[in-house]
C-alpha cells in the first residue's frame, strides 16, 4: 500500500539526570504532538542504553511512538535483538519502530575492543541480521544460514503484536546499504555516508543537497515498485528557529567548508522561521518525497510550532 507521505515527527534523545526527568521528557515529547522517541546506541557519549530508555518512555506514556536510531548490529546477535523488541511490542502495545544499523562509529569498537571490519564486511551482517530478524518475527520455526549467522529450526518468542512485524527502519548514506533498505525496510533514514569511522569533513561533503537528491536515487533503485510504500526520514542535525538563516549559516557554514548556500540546503539541515521552516520541509518532500522528520533533544521545543502545524498534514 502506498504511503500517504503525511508529516510526522520524532525527537532523538539519549540521557536525562534522573528516571523522573527522563519520564517528564517522554511527557513533553507525546504532549508537543511528536509520533515517536528514539534513541541511539553508542558507547561513548550516549548514556542510557537504548532498549531499556526506550521502554521505560513507552510505558510512562500513552500514544508515543518508541525507536532506535539505530541499534548497531555488531553489538548483539540479531536473534536477540530481535527477542527484545518483540517484547518491547507487545508491552508497549504496538509503538515500537524498530531500527537497526551496520555500525560507524570507531570509537564504540575501540572501547569495546570490537574488530572493525570494513564497511563492506558490516553491510554484509547488516543484511543477513535483516534476514535473521524478519524470520524471528514470522510465525512458526525458522532456518538460516549465511556467513556470518546461522540459525536453525528456531521459533522466536513472542512473537510482536504489530503484523507482520514492527516498521524496520534502515538508515545509511552509502549506495549499497540505500539499496539494502530500499529492498528491505519500511523507514529509510537518510543519512551523510559515515563509511570513515568518524565525523569529518567527508560526512559534511555527503550531506549536501545533490548528495540527497542522489541518495533518494539509490533508495529507488533497491525498492524497485516499493518505493512508494516506503516512508523517509531525515535526522536534522543542524536545525535552528531563527529569522535571520543566512547570518546563522554565513558564521557556521566556513567551519565545515560549506558555503551559505551550501549549508542551508544540505540534507542535514533546517533553519529559518518557523514559515520558513515548513515550507523548507514541504518543498523537500516534494523534491525527495521526506515525510519523517527527527530533530535532537536540544531544539525539539523550538520546533513545536512547526509540528503544530505540519503534524499529519
Amino acid at each position: 500500500m502506498a504511503h500517504d507521505r503525511k508529516f510526522r515527527f520524532g525527537v532523538q534523545v539519549s540521557s536525562a539526570a534522573d528516571a523522573a526527568g527522563w519520564r517528564e521528557r517522554a511527557h513533553k515529547i507525546e504532549d508537543l504532538g511528536y509520533s515517536t522517541l528514539f534513541m541511539p546506541d553508542h558507547f561513548i557519549d550516549s548514556p542510557f542504553a537504548p532498549m531499556v530508555g526506550i521502554t521505560d518512555a513507552a510505558a510512562a506514556t500513552t500514544t508515543l511512538r518508541v525507536g532506535t536510531l539505530v541499534l548497531g548490529n555488531d553489538y548483539k546477535h540479531p536473534a536477540v535483538v530481535a527477542k527484545e523488541a518483540a517484547t518491547l511490542d507487545v508491552l508497549s502495545e504496538g509503538r515500537l519502530e524498530f531500527g537497526l544499523g551496520a555500525g560507524w562509529q570507531r570509537t564504540d569498537y575501540d572501547a569495546l575492543g570490537l574488530r572493525y571490519d570494513p564497511p563492506g564486511v558490516r553491510v554484509d551482517r547488516l543484511t543477513e541480521a535483516i534476514a535473521v530478524v524478519k524470520g524471528c518475527f514470522t510465525d512458526g520455526p525458522f532456518t538460516f544460514v549465511g556467513e556470518h549467522y546461522t540459525v536453525r529450526d528456531y521459533d522466536a518468542q513472542p512473537k510482536p503484536l504489530q503484523r507482520p512485524h514492527p516498521p524496520i527502519l534502515i538508515g545509511g548514506g552509502a549506495p549499497r546499504v540505500l539499496r539494502m533498505a530500499g529492498r528491505e525496510a519500511d523507514i529509510v533514514g537518510i543519512n551523510p555516508n559515515l563509511s570513515s569511522g568518524e565525523l569529518d569533513a567527508a560526512v559534511v561533503r555527503s550531506s549536501v543537497a545533490e548528495q540527497t537528491r542522489q541518495k533518494v536515487e539509490w533508495i529507488r533503485d533497491g525498492a524497485g515498485e516499493r518505493f512508494d510504500d516506503l516512508e523517509l526520514q531525515i535526522r536534522y542535525f543542524f536545525a535552528a528557529i531563527t529569522d535571520d538563516a543566512r547570518g546563522l549559516a554565513e558564521a557556521v557554514a566556513p567551519g565545515f567548508g560549506l558555503t551559505a548556500a551550501e549549508a542551508l540546503e544540505s540534507g542535514v539541515a533546517l533553519v529559518g522561521s518557523v514559515d520558513e521552516c515548513c515550507e523548507i520541509l514541504q518543498r523537500r518532500r516534494e523534491e525527495w518525497q521526506v515525510s519523517y522528520i527527527v530533530f535532537g533533544d536540544d531544539n525539539f521545543e523550538a520546533f513545536a510550532p512547526v509540528v503544530a502545524g505540519l503534524a499529519g498534514t
